[in-house]
């Protein structure tokens, strides 16, 4: 989850300030100085006696990419490309195949792809590593050059090659680069059911679900037997358009915090009178690929008791990252915060877990294919609450209810177990539910 961009000047005022917290440190950690005197001594080094010259800026960007790196997965230096990116990013507008990746073990690993993109009708899954590049090992490289390879002229093809866990052998898919101009919000009516599918959080993602809300409204003449908030495979973005979806959903409350590095930064969030969807009842679906944003929407609802939240333990990504923009082209993102749902739990490295497990067996490889979550990541942020490393998957392993397999699913016509068990559960509830009691308490131990 990320903040807006800050400008420039909200970095300046911030510089000026560098020589008296300068001084005043000199004299109270020498020990600073000393690691500091060690670091130009290092680059002066390098800059003398490597085998072939090396520019200043090429060492100077090295060093802030390693101090970055250094603190946690989502805190780093952007410049030039990287940094358009990020803005055309949060934007909903941007060139790609529609992948949130990470790095491990120096090989690309999926994350989740971003629904209605080439690498989601391509079929990538969350766990898949990504070996080559039209034939071009990525093993050793780092993030960005290996994301830079994947980036080209819309229109032109790209052949990955992939291994996925529970598969013996690596296989190839081709992909065509597209111009990827998001549609966050997509909304549909099924059996009275109204199903709302928000695939990220970018710009105007709260506007957008409103309108849905309201168009589902009026094609049901204002009769929709619930809702279904389908949250799966988002891979978040923008704090204040989690705080609005949350908002349309609830009429009064908390719906998340901020807690940064000092006891007193705490920052809340509430909700404004006024449920746009008049008390029925709603569905969260999450997924492994839920997170961030999607995570303080699922996790408001679930404590607010506004929702049932169902289907998989979310990604567990709870911590905030303030972009500070350091000049017209380069900016630092930054890990500033926690946040915290209304119960006072953490998300970070833990996640949501769903009030309902509901596995989703129209994936035939379900079973075998091993999930990526902020827990597996390098230099996560440790979580603040006790985690239970057992999965709910795990307990609910037998459950007569998910007996099915993906074939016999197929044959009957169900293209997603998750939305129809979420649909059915719906249909049973807004019968007579009117009022948001319908959805049962959270279990939490």
């Amino acid at each position: 989850m990320i903040r807006k961009l800050l400008p420039p000047l909200a970095l300046v005022g911030a510089l000026a300030l560098v020589p008296v917290a300068t001084s005043s440190l000199a004299a109270a950690d020498v020990d600073t100085y000393k690691e500091l005197e060690n670091f130009m001594g290092v680059f002066e080094r390098v800059r003398s006696s490597y085998v072939e010259p090396v520019d200043d800026h090429t060492l100077i960007k090295g060093a802030i990419d390693g101090m970055l790196a250094a603190l946690d997965p989502h805190s780093g230096y952007m410049e030039g490309a990287d940094f358009q990116q990020l803005k055309t990013t949060t934007d909903g507008n941007y060139g790609g195949l529609g992948l949130s990746v990470t790095m491990e073990d120096g090989t690309v690993k999926v994350i989740t792809p971003t629904e209605d993109t080439p690498a989601f009708r391509a079929g990538l899954k969350s766990g898949d590593y990504i070996t080559h590049i039209d034939g071009e090992l990525l093993y050793g490289l780092e993030l960005d050059q290996a994301v830079e390879k994947m980036r080209g002229a819309p229109g032109s093809r790209i052949n990955l090659t992939l291994v996925r866990p529970g598969r013996d052998k690596p296989f190839d898919v081709s992909l065509t680069r597209e111009r990827i101009v998001l549609r966050p919000v997509k909304w549909e009516i099924q059996d009275g059911v109204g199903i709302v599918n928000i695939n990220s959080f970018s710009g105007n993602v709260g506007q957008q679900t409103e309108a849905a809300l309201t168009a589902i409204d009026k094609a049901t003449g204002g009769k929709p037997l619930g809702y279904v908030i389908d949250l799966r495979s988002n891979p978040g973005g923008l704090l204040d358009q989690a705080i609005q979806v949350s908002d349309a959903f609830l009429e009064r409350g908390e719906i998340v915090s901020e807690r940064g590095r000092a006891r007193q930064d705490i920052e809340r969030f509430y909700a404004k009178p006024g449920d746009l969807a008049g008390g029925r009842p709603v569905v969260v679906l999450v997924d492994a690929g839920s997170a961030s944003a999607a995570e303080i929407v699922a996790g408001a609802l679930q404590d607010q008791r506004r929702a049932i939240v169902m289907g998989e333990k979310s990604f567990g990504k709870g911590s905030v990252q303030s972009v500070i923009q350091l000049d017209a082209n380069s900016a630092l993102r930054l890990t500033t915060a926690r946040y915290f749902t209304p119960s006072g739990r953490s998300v970070q490295a833990g996640g949501i877990d769903p009030d309902i497990y509901v596995p989703q067996l129209s994936d035939p490889d379900y079973k075998s294919r091993k999930v990526v979550r902020e827990a597996d990541l390098r230099r996560h942020l440790l979580s603040q609450n006790k985690v239970d490393d057992k999965l709910l998957e795990q307990a609910d392993e037998k459950d007569p209810r998910f007996a099915m397999t993906a074939a016999e699913l197929e044959k009957k016509g169900i293209k997603d177990f998750q939305l129809h068990y979420a649909l059915q559960t719906l249909k049973r509830l807004g019968g007579g539910a009117t009022r948001t009691a319908a959805a049962p308490a959270p279990k939490r131990s």
